[in-house]
């Protein structure tokens, strides 16, 4: 059983469902709404956690109702709490709208998130027990930065989802070894369009990418290496809300394991596909029976070597969108 520590965010996602999106100004009534635990980094815990993982989670929550059950929600997981600090005010929250295509908005209001501005006692030893670091960017950055600084002190595997997307200190990539954007974040990191452009820049900074691509799989690329693209399953979307962080969950679980990058790529995308045929973040996460039973189905969908960069997709010039794997 692979160790993962993550340092991160634990919110409450607010959700409304609607059959479409309001634009600016505009009022439309919705068919439901959910109060669900989320969060960038309490999402990834939950993810490696179902997927087999020991976990532990760093971070904080609020003194409020919501609190109780974001650190509630994570026990019932099995996942260590001890380094979830409770801090005064709110906890954090995200308003999200979701859509009848499963697309999704997002509105993200830190709370005691924003109060993890560092480690405290017994952080840095959680981290360094553990095999794999998981970072994502809605704690304040100082904190993110003294988590990878003790990850790689102690030599354990740090994965950076950089969202929100922000410009990223020099010392903090070079403390990452696998940078796992979407394509956006990829394009917001580099100044770029194309994937494989952007993962060949990024690979300046990080020794491995993998980019999300939604519907398209994902792109993988590494410092002396070709870079590989893997398909997504092709499955139908009903909320794509958390399904990156299922994916990168389910990826440090498999890598952790010691399955090759294409296995654990493929085996992540599996994950991410059944996560997003469930409404919900962390309720839409599969167990590993479920992930493993969907990898093996699409075990003979072979990995394929990754074009050459071209042309920014756009609307009609790609595969018809079958939202499987996160973006």
């Amino acid at each position: 059983m692979t160790a993962i520590a993550v340092l991160g965010s634990t919110n409450m996602d607010l959700v409304a469902y609607v059959p479409k999106a309001p634009r600016l100004g505009e009022t439309v009534t919705g068919r439901s709404f959910r109060t669900v635990p989320g969060g960038k980094g309490a999402n990834q815990a939950v993810a490696a956690a179902r997927c087999g993982a020991r976990v532990v989670m760093i971070g904080a929550v609020g003194a409020d109702e919501f609190g109780v059950r974001l650190r509630s929600a994570l026990t019932a997981d099995g996942i260590d709490t001890a380094g979830l600090r409770t801090a005064e005010g709110a906890s954090g929250t995200a308003h999200i709208t979701v859509d009848d295509e499963g697309g999704n908005s997002i509105i993200v209001i830190p709370g005691a998130n924003a109060r993890v501005t560092g480690l405290e006692a017994g952080d840095e030893a959680r981290i360094a027990a553990a095999d794999t670091l998981l970072l994502q960017l809605e704690l304040p950055l100082e904190a993110v930065l003294a988590g990878a600084r003790a990850a790689r002190a102690h030599g354990v595997r740090t994965v950076l989802t950089p969202a929100p997307a922000q410009p990223l200190p020099a010392e903090l990539l070079a403390a990452t070894d696998l940078l796992v954007p979407n394509e956006h974040e990829a394009a917001a990191l580099t100044g770029l369009t194309d994937p494989g452009r952007c993962a060949a820049a990024l690979l300046e900074a990080v020794p491995e990418v993998v980019v999300t691509l939604g519907a398209a799989g994902v792109l993988y690329a590494a410092r002396g290496r070709e870079p590989v693209s893997v398909p997504a399953p092709r499955v139908r979307a009903v909320d794509t809300t958390a399904a990156g962080d299922t994916f990168v969950g389910a990826l440090a679980v498999a890598l952790g394991e010691g399955r090759p990058m294409p296995e654990a790529l493929r085996w992540a995308s599996a994950a991410a596909a059944l996560s997003v045929q469930r409404p919900g973040a962390q309720d839409s996460m599969p167990t590993r029976a479920e992930t493993e039973a969907l990898a093996l189905a699409g075990r003979d969908t072979r990995t394929a070597r990754a074009p050459e960069p071209g042309p920014a997709r756009t609307p009609g010039n790609g595969p018809e969108p079958t939202p499987g794997t996160p973006s």
